[in-house]
């Protein structure tokens, strides 16, 4: 397995995020701290399927460090993520959040071995304009309250969480993936105590709801973890944490194809923009597979 090939596997988590709000808007109105424990509970039970169909189960044993860091990272942010939401407008919430790609680029420098150079720091950048004009460009004509701290500080810590669990993964690149099953079970009970406390329990209506969950919980809240941890541990982080912002672009894409919206002189900007970050970032990457071809072709 290439460091390249860890990437794009890496990449794929991204895509498979692209699919959350689309399925999120679909699963009806179920409260989120419920939509997360059910979700978690579908993608801790897939993994809990990988795990006995390879007889991984020793591969569970792990330090206290990496369990505080795989479950403070999975609950901790969506439990900031959805005090964001309450407190504050979502649109402005969600670009708070959206700068965790920036963040684990630049945190990535204090890692063993990387070094972070001006063209990982200028795509992040090129990468967070063009959200700011698809998640903000919404929000422009009321602007950011002044009543909503509470939301916006939930909103930036969520961001700092999951930049920091995607950094200090990297430091546990020997644990297996498996463990991020328990992870995903350990985040859907603690969501489901939350649940019983704050909320009051509002089941799917009909079968579409219900698809839109498992969907959730098979995809952008299952294997996308997994496939995450697998590329910040032995892919390239920084050109990861560049990329991410091609989520919100083919979200929003993704949305207006399914009928929530309509396409922007705005959205085209933006897709250039965060399409020109990813290349830029990515430009290490390029490098190295340019320089493997001449040993390729004389071989």
């Amino acid at each position: 397995m290439t460091r390249a090939s860890a990437t794009l596997i890496g990449f794929s988590a991204i895509l498979m995020w692209s699919l959350l709000a689309v399925f999120t808007a679909a699963s009806g109105t179920v409260p989120p701290f419920q939509l997360a424990a059910m979700t978690f509970a579908i993608g801790g039970a897939l993994g809990v399927v990988w795990i006995a169909a390879g007889g991984r189960w020793r591969e569970l044993r792990q330090p206290l460090p990496v369990w505080l860091t795989g479950i403070a990272g999975l609950f901790g942010y969506h439990a900031l993520y959805f005090t964001a939401l309450r407190n504050a407008r979502p649109v402005e919430a969600g670009l708070i959040c959206y700068l965790w790609p920036l963040l684990i680029v630049l945190f990535s420098s204090l890692l063993p071995g990387e070094r972070l150079r001006w063209y990982h720091i200028a795509g992040a950048l090129l990468g967070l304009a063009g959200t700011v004009l698809i998640i903000g460009g919404r929000a422009s004509a009321t602007g950011f309250g002044g009543g909503n701290l509470l939301g916006y500080g939930s909103a930036l810590a969520a961001a700092f969480t999951w930049a920091a669990y995607s950094v200090l993964s990297r430091r546990f690149a020997a644990v297996p993936t498996a463990v991020v099953a328990a992870f995903c079970l350990a985040t859907a009970l603690l969501s489901a105590l939350c649940h019983m406390l704050f909320e009051i329990t509002v089941w799917p209506q009909g079968g579409g709801q219900w698809l839109a969950i498992l969907g959730l919980g098979a995809l952008p809240v299952g294997a996308a973890f997994y496939v995450w941890d697998f590329g910040v541990k032995r892919g390239n982080i920084q050109v990861l944490g560049a990329a991410s912002y091609v989520a919100p672009l083919l979200s929003t894409l993704i949305l207006i194809l399914a009928g929530f919206g309509q396409v922007t002189a705005a959205l085209a900007v933006a897709a250039l923009l965060i399409s020109a970050g990813a290349v830029l970032a990515s430009r290490d990457m390029l490098i190295r597979k340019r320089a493997a071809e001449p040993a390729a072709t004389t071989a």
